[in-house]
């Protein structure tokens, strides 16, 4: 039987979400769990691959079982889990259901403070300059316009296609939080990073909007600004069809 995992965690103490040799991940600790509670190796595939840092609120893995999976389990693994990853739910979905591949839309947000706190210094930038909100959310317009999104893509990835749908772009203030929310069919490595630090420098009027087209019409991810670190990005949600669970 296949069962999807629905988890949360802070990524700070973490390598990123995907297994690496030499390196403590989200999905080692998970792997780990698993294989204490049913006596064997439990292996996990990931929905979306988080870096090093960044956090989530919804993201899943997808696993095979032999048994059934009971509601108890949950604490069980929670209880063996460090404070930072929680177990949100686990259910039974079609035995040939992927929590990649079959994702219709993964949604994040990132977070910004002006204002120096201690107790944000995980989970939001602590960027202190001046910001044109209109000229922010008119960039993050202008990527309604454009599918290809390679200036934002890292070069060392394994991603065939550069084309992306973007769903929801904007920029609003939540409290002290200034916060990007970007939805889409799917991300290439360090699109998000790379989008918010490009449009930081229009907000300051480094750069104009024209400049913005510029950099995403011209495909070369040297353009891009992609200083902009890990700790302020959440992934809030991972959307699939209702059709998925069994």
């Amino acid at each position: 039987m296949r069962y999807f995992l629905e988890i949360c965690y802070k990524g700070t103490r973490y390598a990123g979400f995907q297994i690496q040799q030499n390196a403590n991940t989200i999905q080692a600790e998970i792997e780990n769990a698993l294989s204490i509670l049913f006596k064997k190796h439990i292996e996990l595939t990931g929905s979306s691959r988080t870096d090093a840092g960044v956090h989530a609120i919804q993201n899943y893995f997808h696993f095979d079982l032999e048994e059934n999976f009971k509601p108890a389990f949950v604490y069980n693994l929670n209880a063996m889990l460090p404070q930072d990853i929680v177990v949100k739910s686990v259910f039974l979905v079609n035995e040939n259901a992927h929590c990649r591949f079959q994702a219709l839309s993964r949604k994040y947000h990132y977070f910004i403070t002006s204002t120096k706190d201690p107790f944000s210094n995980e989970t939001a930038w602590y960027y202190p300059y001046k910001l044109d909100m209109g000229l922010l959310n008119q960039a993050a317009a202008l990527l309604f316009n454009h599918t290809d999104y390679t200036s934002f893509s890292k070069r060392n990835t394994q991603a065939k296609t550069k084309e992306c749908t973007i769903i929801q772009s904007e920029w609003k203030q939540e409290g002290e939080k200034l916060v990007f929310h970007i939805q889409a069919n799917r991300f290439l490595r360090g699109m998000v990073r790379g989008l918010v630090g490009t449009m930081l420098l229009v907000g300051r009027e480094k750069i104009s909007i024209a400049d913005f087209e510029t950099i995403i019409r011209s495909k070369d991810c040297t353009k891009a600004n992609f200083a902009t670190p890990a700790h302020g990005l959440f992934l809030v949600e991972v959307a699939y069809p209702v059709t998925i669970k069994a």
